[in-house]
């Protein structure tokens, strides 16, 4: 039996184990029942305390941090601060992000207090598994510690969930336990993979064997094959971008990406096709992936509506390998391991078609077609041209338009600045705007199925502190109505002279997506006046216009600088983007939030066919 002596506290267990997972920082916002566990976490020296302005904007980091780094913990006080930090635990629940949620609750003897005479104290609720009970509905492991007897093996439970599982988990502390001795770890956190087996292998098989056979049934006109790859959300979260390169590199084929697997490997790679999201795709890469690919491999990809816009379903001539099974056609083969998959489909790829076989530039193969479309890019290079077209100057006085900023952005990133940049990128137009910028592998983060507006902000902490991505200065893009939500994090951005870019695409105060759901016919209608001041907009979509440059000013102190400004015009981005390459410029010194001001009507040209369907 193992001993329990005072040269380990529950407390010290915690944050021990915590750091060996690798984390460096805990988020969160304190509280009188999380203060002893945070005073011997800095005690302890190895993770450092990051406090938010919200628990929300500490979830968000967090989420980003273990996007990144493959595991984030974030640490809040009872009821008040958990049902606060809830959705962003509900948001990596969903897309799949190994998250640790710590909850201080009131000590067992307050509980008692509460069981014998029916006294609540501050947080407390009449259901004394309240808390828990939320938790489990977004976890793949929820304990409450009582008892630092039993404390390590219910912490080592949960957090070898964590990793196994990569999704989050949930640990409630009572306040008493955290400076109570307990047993000393005496074996190192693993990941606790699902056995292979020959039942397994024997699936694994009968999976490659029906994709070959997709493959081979389904060759272009000149008999050939020609398969598209379409790499997803697992191939990032299960760190599997080496297998990917592997599989791409030794068989040629191309491949393109989902929205939320936008740069988990480099895109300036040959194979690289673009993104693919459906009708909202560039023209090009949908042109090039539905038309003139023969069948579609989805690896990892989730058939989310953001990966799928637009797109009600997939066809017979996919594969989709996803959530631990693979469809092939009409075919579902259940309990493929996606690890296992990708590296046996590239060698039955190679025996069947030799090494490089499958290489090829779909435009310049679509382009040279016969009845191919004399607008179509003729090469893989030349669509990534089209990309940058006009993004390098700007006419005097030409107004600011989504497509007009991010095709600016894409300029600057490939051509301009010699810095690392990691895109944040929030829900709603932002996303779909950025979703086309030609990027370094890591460098784009977002939130594809749980589409929290706001994320972006706070996440772009934790994109800054994580390891992986620390030497690169964060770029994000937020909606005004998203940014309303999330504002107060710039607050921590400052406090740790994070050098983040925020632009704040600023249409004339207004829910630009809410609208293009619900009534689209408002973009058509350009000249549209109420006397109410909505333009034609619903009334419900208009939100109270801010100064959001102004916002710098509230947050930034003497030592930790802020700084803020407004763009309306091209050639106002031109400056700025000037100034973001010269490192003695002072809006380089910290923070720097932009207001990006565009017209009400505007709308990314990738939205086009939501008005065209109308």
């Amino acid at each position: 039996m193992t001993e329990i002596t005072p040269e380990c506290t529950v407390a010290r267990y915690l944050a021990r184990r915590l750091a060996e997972l690798g984390i460096t920082h805990l988020f969160g916002v304190p509280g009188n029942h999380l203060g002893p566990f945070l005073t011997v976490l800095r005690a302890e020296g190895d993770i450092e305390w990051v406090g938010t302005p919200t628990e929300g904007g500490a979830g968000q980091a967090a989420d980003s941090y273990a996007r990144l780094h493959g595991i984030g913990a974030a640490a809040v006080t009872y009821s008040v601060g958990a049902f606060n930090l809830l959705n962003a635990c509900g948001g990596a629940f969903v897309e799949h992000v190994p998250l640790v949620a710590i909850n201080a609750c009131p000590p067992y003897e307050q509980w008692q207090n509460y069981r014998a005479l029916g006294l609540l104290t501050s947080h407390m609720s009449p259901r004394r598994e309240s808390n828990l009970d939320v938790y489990r509905q977004v976890t793949v492991e929820a304990q409450v510690i009582s008892n630092p007897g039993l404390a390590p093996g219910q912490i080592d439970a949960a957090l070898t969930a964590c990793l196994s599982e990569r999704r989050p988990v949930y640990l409630e502390v009572m306040e008493d336990l955290w400076d109570e001795p307990c047993a000393v770890a005496e074996e190192p956190l693993l990941r606790r993979e699902r056995p292979f087996s020959a039942r397994n292998e024997n699936m694994l098989a009968g999976a490659v064997d029906a994709i070959m056979t997709l493959i081979e049934e389904h060759p272009g006109p000149d008999g050939r094959p020609r398969p598209i790859v379409w790499a997803g959300e697992e191939v990032e979260r299960f760190r599997l971008d080496g297998q990917l390169t592997d599989l791409t590199q030794g068989t040629g084929v191309p491949f393109c990406t989902t929205v939320g697997a936008k740069a988990v490997v480099d895109e300036r790679g040959p194979q690289f096709h673009g993104v693919y999201n459906g009708k909202a795709s560039h023209p090009d890469v949908h042109w090039i992936f539905k038309d003139w690919a023969t069948c579609r491999i989805g690896l990892g990809a989730w058939s989310t509506s953001k990966n799928l816009d637009g797109e009600q379903c997939v066809g017979t001539d996919w594969v989709m390998a996803a959530q631990g099974g693979v469809s092939v056609g009409t075919r579902y083969f259940p309990d493929v391991q996606l690890t296992r998959l990708i590296p046996a489909l590239q060698d039955a790829l190679v025996a069947r078609f030799g090494s490089g076989g499958l290489t090829a530039d779909y435009y310049a193969e679509a382009h040279a077609h016969q009845g191919a479309p004399d607008d179509r890019p003729a090469s893989l290079q030349d669509h990534r041209a089209t990309l940058r077209a006009g993004g390098s100057s700007s006419r005097s006085g030409e107004r600011l338009t989504y497509d007009g900023v991010f095709d600016r952005i894409n300029h600057f990133l490939g051509r301009e600045t010699r810095e690392d940049w990691t895109v944040v990128s929030d829900a709603a137009f932002s996303l779909i705007g950025s979703m086309n910028l030609t990027l370094p592998a890591g460098g784009f983060l977002s939130q594809i199925s749980w589409l929290s507006i706001g994320w972006s902000v706070g996440a772009a902490t934790g994109a800054a502190l994580a390891p992986e991505r620390g030497h690169a200065r964060p770029m994000v893009f937020v909606g005004d109505g998203a940014f309303q939500e999330t504002c107060q994090e710039i607050s921590t951005h400052t406090r740790l002279g994070l050098r983040s870019v925020v632009f704040v695409m600023d249409n004339g105060h207004f829910y630009g997506i809410e609208q293009m759901l619900v009534h689209p016919s408002y973009f058509a209608d350009r000249d549209s006046r109420d006397a109410d001041g909505t333009n034609g907009a619903d009334f419900y979509n208009v939100l109270h216009p801010w100064h959001y440059d102004r916002l710098a000013e509230v947050f930034s102190g003497k030592k930790t600088p802020a700084n803020g400004v407004s763009l309306a015009h091209a050639s106002d981005l031109d400056e700025l983007l000037a100034r973001l390459t010269d490192p003695t410029d002072p809006v380089n010194a910290g923070p720097l939030l932009v207001r990006v001001r565009l017209q009400r009507h505007d709308y990314p040209r990738a939205m086009a066919y939501k008005l065209e369907e109308e």
